[in-house]
């Protein structure tokens, strides 16, 4: 069960922590945004431009998950990308462990240049940036 109030880490080794700016500037010189939350989610509103790939999230909201426990077959749609183009995870925010999830998981399947948006949507949206969906 998804527990609430558990906040992800500052940072995640091996991978870059961007603000919805750094994200939004990285997105315009080529990264890619990857939407890691639910298919309904990423329909109803998303960051303008992202992709969607779903975490699904079985494994404890914790720095010491077991990647073995969730479903990230949707990374494989990524990964069809350079593994050296920069790509940007997001999701819901601090307290969605879907994007710090997923950016540890492509970090260790060979992705060369990891983002991750801990803000997600929600800081993407306090910063006035476009979104698209709805």
């Amino acid at each position: 069960m998804a527990e609430l109030g558990l906040f992800t880490p500052n940072s995640l080794p091996g991978v870059n922590r961007v603000s919805a700016k750094e994200a939004q500037l990285l997105q315009t010189q080529g990264a890619m945004v990857v939407d890691t939350r639910t298919e309904k989610e990423y329909k109803a509103r998303r960051i303008r431009g992202a992709v969607f790939a779903a975490y699904v999230e079985k494994s404890l909201k914790d720095v010491a998950f077991d990647p073995a426990q969730d479903d990230f077959q949707a990374l494989d749609k990524v990964a069809q990308v350079d593994k050296a183009k920069p790509v940007i995870f997001a999701c819901n925010g601090a307290e969605c462990w879907k994007s710090y999830k997923a950016a540890k998981v492509a970090t260790a399947k060979g992705f060369k240049a990891v983002y991750w948006l801990r803000g997600g949507l929600p800081e993407w949206d306090a910063a006035g940036l476009p979104t698209e969906g709805g």
